[in-house]
């Protein structure tokens, strides 16, 4: 077993240090005087003697480290997880590559994912809303595709929230939570004939190649006849920290919301967004907590019980959320809920995917209301309470 040069030094140091202490007063100079010379030493410095240079490479390809298609980081060559404690008793050298690897950004040749933010997203000291779709074949930018295909943009896309939003002084990021993954060609495995090895003769090789030959075609021409749309086997390659819904909402808060400058930001979520959402929340706490101002969900599938979200998450829900759902109720009126905590109210449709666009202006105003009880130390509950009560009597 192979000993530190750290350990080499301090150990005799401290025996003798020892044995000095157990001496006469008149040892009390020479422990003195050793005490000087143990408080010179740089620890540091012994530390790196016999060490490595610290250069790393830049490229996770450098690294012998790759994402699979879970989107998990295994070695290359043995397909183990990163290994920490690739030098053994080397734990400064061991640190900084693990720090240098933390560093290394997207290659090439890696799956990237991508969100839009307009020029002030980041800039902007006062408010910024972010916008979150639901879950399904819907991208960025969209509410739903049946309402884009058989109704018009306004309500199946986020444009109005963009534009509206612009206007009124928002910086605006639209996330993009449902890519998720790429679709790559399987690569072919070639498998070499058995009987090239065999001492067949080479006759009966033929005949053997030649009906294997013809036994794949058939099965070939089969698949492609059972199911023509799928010429080629396709694998999903994972996007790095992007892997879900929920992931893609955490990273582009660490990486994006939480370095903008605004000190209002609002969500609006659809659907399986809300969820999202909710999963941040949990997360990120104190953070959402400190940085949100209001949120606005439409329709949302979240659940605080199956998520787990804990008393003070359903608690500051309960004051600065508001849930649009589907219900046949004049839009804004209140809505009973099972779930405790935010507040229902009716998105004036019984349809799941119009939710958004029908809530449209009740949303915006809801915001407005959040900021300025805000600005007035008054919580953004007592104001929509009274809209309610306000609409009911109408």
């Amino acid at each position: 077993m192979s000993i530190s040069l750290s350990s080499l030094i301090l150990l005799p140091i401290w025996i003798n240090m020892a044995q000095i202490q157990q001496g006469g007063p008149d040892e009390k100079e020479k422990t003195t005087a050793l005490k000087d010379l143990l408080s010179r030493i740089d620890l540091d410095e012994l530390m790196k003697k016999d060490e490595p240079p610290l250069d790393f490479p830049d490229t996770l390809e450098g690294f012998e480290y790759a994402f699979n298609e879970k989107g998990q980081l295994r070695h290359i060559k043995t397909g183990e997880p990163f290994v920490f404690n690739y030098r053994e008793d080397l734990h400064r050298w061991n640190q900084k590559r693990y720090e240098a690897l933390g560093e290394v950004d997207a290659t090439e040749s890696e799956p990237k994912s991508f969100i839009f933010m307009s020029e002030d997203a980041l800039t902007n000291p006062q408010k910024l809303m972010v916008l979150i779709h639901g879950s399904g074949v819907v991208r960025a930018g969209q509410w739903a595709r049946r309402l884009i295909i058989n109704e018009d943009l306004d309500s199946g896309t986020q444009i109005p929230f963009i534009k509206r939003a612009v206007a009124e002084g928002y910086g605006v990021i639209v996330l993009n939570p449902n890519e998720n993954y790429i679709e790559v060609e399987k690569p072919k495995i070639h498998v070499q004939s058995s009987s090239d090895s065999s001492d067949e003769p080479a006759e009966k090789r033929e005949r053997k190649d030649k009906v294997s030959k013809e036994t794949k075609k058939r099965r070939d021409f089969y698949e492609k006849y059972r199911n023509p749309q799928r010429e080629k086997e396709m694998m999903q390659l994972y996007i790095r920290e992007n892997g879900s819904p929920e992931e893609h909402a955490v990273y582009v808060w660490d990486h994006f919301i939480a370095q903008a400058a605004a000190e209002n930001v609002f969500f609006v979520a659809h659907s399986y967004g809300g969820l999202a959402f909710v999963e941040l929340m949990i997360q990120r706490e104190a953070d959402v907590k400190n940085k949100v101002t209001a949120v606005a969900l439409t329709d949302s599938v979240h659940n605080v019980w199956h998520q787990e979200a804990g008393k003070t998450i359903r608690e500051w829900m309960r004051e600065n959320c508001c849930n649009w759902v589907s219900s046949s109720e004049p839009l804004d009126t209140s809505v009973e809920s099972m779930l405790p905590d935010c507040p229902r109210v009716s998105a004036g449709t019984d349809r799941h995917e119009l939710t958004s666009w029908k809530s449209f202006p009740s949303i915006f105003k809801f915001f407005t209301e959040a900021s300025e009880a805000k600005t007035s130390s008054l919580k953004p509950a007592v104001t929509r309470r009274s809209h309610r009560i306000k609409h009911e009597e109408l």
